[in-house]
């Protein structure tokens, strides 16, 4: 009786599983802590190497070559399994650790971020896969809650830790230091890839097609996201055709009917795209929206990413306990309280509210996202036949970060086309488009 009652109830911290829970979820935080750190320590490393005109290259590149590393992961996972993969990608993020925490240029730097966007792509779809191979589908909305807790929970402490690190030791250290923990991580789960595992489909020769198609997103997307630094004009026809090739080229990454939103996986898709977008491209102005509207001091300012952090790790946690929710329900759900926060923010510019209601809405989208994430990521590996986990978790990750890095690269444009106007325009425009993007988000989710 017992064993049939541990057996029905498994738990991801069991004998069983505890190593691959701590394994991939430790891999996961790591590299959600260098995304997050790099950001805090950035102005003191392109200060350092002078390298202030790389600045926002250094982290575009990195999201655009993020999809390349996953069709790349992907792809590999499908044919041979998750275990090579998934050793490779970890090898290529350290690789770019050391690059980058070694750099003395600017040029050097950015190339090691480029490595880590290679690296951090594969680990996340190889992940993703190891997942379907290890866990029983009763674990997923468990272990992908935990996934996006680990995600968000550096932004509790991520920022503080690089700074402090930064200004006791060196900027360096924060790489170096992240470098020697995905080391211990990787020990951790080394025993799991041991272990028998999915061992993937023959190859189906289209591989490198794929490779090459994500190649030309990524770049498509790099000069996306470089376009808010050109005149208006240019900057608007840069994104305009960056826009137009993303399009017509990622739609053989995707799964066929994702782009009109039809019902089931390629929804879900969609609605990554969507809701990223919509998250991404609005938290990055919360942070200059208090600082230069409400002159709060850099580090209350930046308390709002916080904010929304806290409240992605508890939507995760509160979504991993509705095990009896539909995944629609659940995703309905969290997309109203998206588009709710976003109208927060939006409204707070109109009507110059107080600052408290950045947070208050920031808590919304953060909760909301916390619900969204894990139960897309349920649906895509429930809606993925052997064989194609690694191309559709590769296409929900893709979606989201081209989602992202479009709304960046317009709301950017938006703002800078504004600035001349006033800030007060500057803002309002850029919130704008982020809350039309979550009234989509929710048109999306009545789909899936």
């Amino acid at each position: 009786m017992t064993a049939t009652a541990v057996e029905t109830r498994p738990q991801l911290f069991s004998r069983r599983y505890a190593l691959a829970t701590a394994g991939s979820t430790g891999l996961v935080f790591l590299a959600a802590f260098e995304a997050l750190a790099v950001a805090t320590v950035m102005p003191t490393i392109t200060a350092d190497l002078d390298g202030r005109a790389l600045y926002s290259l250094a982290f575009v590149a990195t999201t655009a070559t993020g999809v390349v590393g996953m069709v790349a992961a992907g792809a590999w996972a499908d044919r041979r399994g998750p275990r090579r993969a998934l050793l490779v990608a970890i090898a290529v993020f350290a690789l770019g650790l050391a690059v980058a925490g070694t750099a003395a240029t600017m040029t050097v730097f950015v190339a090691g971020r480029v490595l880590q966007g290679f690296g951090a792509g594969g680990i996340t779809v190889a992940l993703y896969v190891l997942v379907a191979g290890v866990y029983p589908a009763a674990l997923h909305p468990r272990i992908f809650g935990l996934f996006a807790a680990a995600w968000v929970v550096p932004g509790m402490v991520g920022p503080f830790v690089a700074g402090v690190v930064a200004d006791a030791w060196s900027w360096h250290w924060v790489f170096l230091g992240v470098l020697v923990l995905v080391a211990a991580a990787t020990l951790v789960i080394v025993p799991v890839l041991r272990g028998p595992l999915p061992a993937g489909e023959a190859a189906t020769g289209r591989s490198g097609r794929r490779i090459a198609t994500a190649a030309v997103v990524a770049g498509a997307a790099i000069a996306a996201g470089l376009s808010p630094e050109l005149p208006d004009a240019r900057g608007w026809l840069l994104a305009a055709l960056a826009a137009a090739v993303v399009v017509a080229t990622v739609r053989t990454l995707l799964p066929p009917g994702t782009l009109r939103a039809r019902p089931g996986l390629p929804g879900a898709v969609l609605l990554a795209a969507a809701a990223g977008g919509t998250f991404f491209g609005t938290e990055v102005y919360l942070p200059l929206l208090l600082h230069d509207r409400y002159g709060l001091p850099s580090w209350l300012s930046g308390f709002t990413l916080t904010v929304g952090s806290i409240s992605w790790a508890l939507g995760s946690h509160v979504q991993g306990r509705l095990g009896g929710w539909p995944d629609g329900r659940v995703i309905r759900l969290g997309t109203l309280l998206l588009v709710a926060g976003a109208a927060a923010e939006l409204a707070t510019v109109l009507t110059g509210a107080h600052w408290v209601f950045v947070g208050a809405g920031w808590l919304l989208a953060g909760g909301g996202m916390g619900l969204i994430y894990p139960r897309v990521s349920t649906l895509v590996l429930a809606a993925s036949a052997p064989g194609t986990q690694g191309f559709n978790t590769a296409a929900k990750n893709i979606g989201d970060v081209v989602g992202g890095s479009l709304a960046l690269a317009f709301s950017g444009l938006l703002f800078q086309s504004l600035a001349g106007i006033g800030a007060w325009w500057s803002f309002a425009g850029s919130l704008t488009l982020s809350t039309l993007l979550a009234v989509a988000a929710v048109g999306v989710a009545r789909r899936i």
